[in-house]
């Protein structure tokens, strides 16, 4: 009778009572469980597992962008070139998120994000940079655009409450480091324009600002329903340059017009697809860090594709962001 009248008792005497016992043993483990991630989660080495995939596909394809864009640079227009790679971008990464939506759309406020990074990153950075490219030389476009990540990290730190990690600020300052001097081996004829300058500053602190608010969205809608709806806010963006996109396609070579397919498919559909889901798993401000290796990529794609031999400088900018990179993903005791 003593034992009968504690089971009628709330559940935490219960439970204390029972865990020594083989039903208490059944009923223990479940809050271990939902405890033990909060302190030492499991996810963190599955995380930098599936996020250092998504980055390397991500600093390829960005990287290859670069060599991309120099090679149609001559037959496009920076609007044309932005809708020309979103409009393929969107028909492709369309094919795979149409099937899937199903009512999954945004509703209300949740637009607002989206229609944010989708003008910003997907239409403004686009077309800002393309502009930028015509008037500066690559070292100096490289350095300007590599403000970016530190951009991210200082708004990541305050407005996502990430904080600021010594190794990520002190990987991030050594990578950055390593770009300059990437600039300083390819700026022999420096063509700073004030103009270009200023718009190459403009791409990078728009795709710094879609970053810190696409991180959210990643938490409501997969990486690829995220990325395919700021494609196509940035897609209606660009709708004005589509009477000059229409008549350079007739005007441009076949090489040309498959480079700019490629741009859409590559560096755009799935690079900003892996980018987002990178993103859903990693601190933005470690994230962005990893960008710092896209211009070293670069000179290794424009090596073997182009036939552009890189220079010591080159080579010595790409090791120092290896290791900047490498000091990021550091955790301070």
């Amino acid at each position: 009778m003593a034992r009968t009248a504690p089971t009628g008792s709330p559940r935490p005497d219960r439970t204390h009572h029972d865990s020594m016992h083989a039903y208490g043993t059944h009923e223990v483990p479940p809050p271990a469980p939902s405890l033990q991630p909060a302190k030492h989660p499991p996810q963190p080495g599955q995380i930098s597992r599936l996020g250092i995939a998504a980055v390397v596909v991500t600093v390829v394809l960005w990287a290859s962008a670069f060599v991309g864009i120099r090679a149609v640079g001559p037959s496009f227009s920076p609007g044309a070139l932005t809708l020309g790679r979103l409009a393929i971008a969107a028909v492709v990464l369309g094919l795979v998120v149409l099937p899937q939506l199903r009512g999954n759309l945004p509703r209300g406020r949740e637009w607002w994000p989206i229609l944010s990074y989708g003008v910003m990153w997907f239409g403004g950075y686009n077309v800002a940079l393309n502009a930028a490219e015509h008037l500066l030389d690559a070292g100096t476009a490289a350095l300007l655009i590599n403000v970016n990540p530190i951009l991210v990290a200082i708004m990541a730190g305050v407005i996502l409450k990430e904080g600021f990690p010594r190794w990520l600020i002190i990987g991030s300052l050594v990578a950055f480091g390593g770009v300059a001097v990437i600039a300083l081996g390819s700026g022999q004829r420096s063509t700073a324009d004030v103009a270009g300058v200023l718009l190459c500053l403009l791409a990078a602190a728009l795709a710094a600002v879609s970053v810190i608010v696409q991180k959210p969205v990643l938490r409501k809608f997969p990486a690829a329903h995220a990325t395919w709806f700021g494609i196509m806010v940035g897609a209606l963006c660009c709708l004005p340059f589509s009477g000059q996109l229409v008549g350079e396609l007739q005007a441009a070579p076949l090489p040309a017009t498959l480079g700019l397919v490629y741009l859409g498919v590559f560096p755009t559909a799935i690079a900003f697809t892996t980018w987002a889901y990178a993103l859903s798993l990693i601190d933005a401000g470690r994230l962005a860090a990893t960008t710092y290796l896209v211009p070293g990529t670069t000179i290794l794609i424009s090596w073997l594709v182009l036939g552009e031999i890189p220079t010591v400088w080159g080579l010595a900018g790409g090791a120092i962001c290896l290791v900047g990179v490498g000091l990021t993903r550091r955790r301070s005791r």
